[in-house]
């Protein structure tokens, strides 16, 4: 096992369900979320089932999350139904934001993307949006709910730095990002829910960095076959790690070394969030669901002793809908 430079709050990770197999089959939302998690169900199945409208716009918001962005599809569907289409249309900006660095081959092109949705964020809020399904979603959104424009751009100006190819100076730079772009993205589906409470904001805050920190390190192999290596210098340079180590894929324990150390800033984060739980409005629960696939990462990287090129990580968790569902029945995050 590896030894973390950064503190031994590693404890043992939680995604048990004792006496699943006991009760009776389930229904309602989990039945619907298994069936669109296969893959043969149609864009008009998928907007029926999830109880949207059969309007383009919506379908597509749907169809570029279940392909892009599958977890969060997963947990959006498990929101109040009044809620859903919006929470679709706001993860929908999300995707569009993100694939912009990686569908570019010029920064120049990048910039005049996110500039375009500079425009349209500017645009939604004077009631005059352009002919984009995602745009059209996101201004019913902001419409219905009065989401607040800060965050929406704050997403966009955060992901227009990190257009540039370079690698988190350290662990509270990567943390910065994942607070501007993540943990914004969950106050704003807490003001979709209806949410105003700063223990809220608190437990959204972390699991937004939390998310931040996985998502990098899910990433690393993808990156990595594109010779880029975005995990925190601070903490490769303490191990005597080169970012050549992690391209040529290395089995060296001291690379395992800054994995466990990265992966054990997102377990405390979460343990940070779930500190609040007694004090956040079950209301809120449904927002920060997609812990659950966070814990679930991070049990699997503990199994493969911190092996971030192990294929068992790059396997979709079939599962992952049931454990989804039962957090949101036993009404945890």
């Amino acid at each position: 096992m590896a030894t973390s430079t950064l503190g031994s709050a590693w404890g043992p990770l939680r995604l048990g369900v004792p006496g699943l197999c006991c009760r009776r089959p389930l229904r309602g939302l989990w039945a619907r979320a298994w069936r669109l998690s296969e893959p043969v169900a149609s864009g008009r199945s998928v907007a029926a089932a999830s109880g949207l409208g059969a309007s383009g716009t919506d379908r597509y918001c749907l169809e570029l999350l279940r392909k892009r962005d599958y977890e969060g599809y997963l947990c959006s569907l498990l929101l109040p139904a009044e809620s859903r289409s919006s929470a679709f249309a706001l993860r929908a900006f999300n995707v569009e934001l993100a694939q912009i660095k990686d569908s570019v081959s010029e920064k120049t092109i990048g910039l005049m993307r996110m500039q375009f949705w500079k425009k349209t964020v500017d645009d939604i809020y004077g009631d005059n949006p352009p002919h984009q399904p995602v745009a059209i979603e996101l201004w019913k959104a902001v419409r219905r709910h009065n989401l607040t424009k800060r965050w929406l751009m704050k997403i966009i100006d955060e992901r227009e730095k990190n257009l540039d190819d370079k690698a988190y100076r350290n662990i509270q730079e990567l943390e910065n990002y994942a607070e501007n772009t993540q943990s914004s993205l969950l106050y704003l589906t807490l003001e979709i829910l209806g949410i105003k409470d700063l223990h809220a904001d608190h437990a959204a805050s972390h699991i937004g960095k939390a998310q931040g920190i996985v998502t990098c390190l899910r990433a690393t192999p993808y990156h990595g076959s594109r010779r880029r290596v975005f995990l925190p210098m601070d903490i490769c340079m303490l191990h005597g790690v080169s970012q050549e180590d992690f391209l040529q894929k290395s089995q060296d324990r001291n690379v395992r070394d800054v994995v466990y150390d990265v992966a054990s800033q997102a377990h405390l984060h979460l343990k940070h969030a779930r500190s609040f739980h007694r004090s956040v409005p079950v209301k809120a629960f449904p927002a920060f669901l997609q812990t659950v696939a966070l814990e679930d990462y991070l049990k699997k990287i503990q199994q493969v002793d911190f092996d971030l090129f192990h294929p068992s990580l790059q396997r979709k968790n079939t599962l992952l809908p049931l454990f989804l569902y039962i957090q949101s029945w036993r009404k945890r995050y």
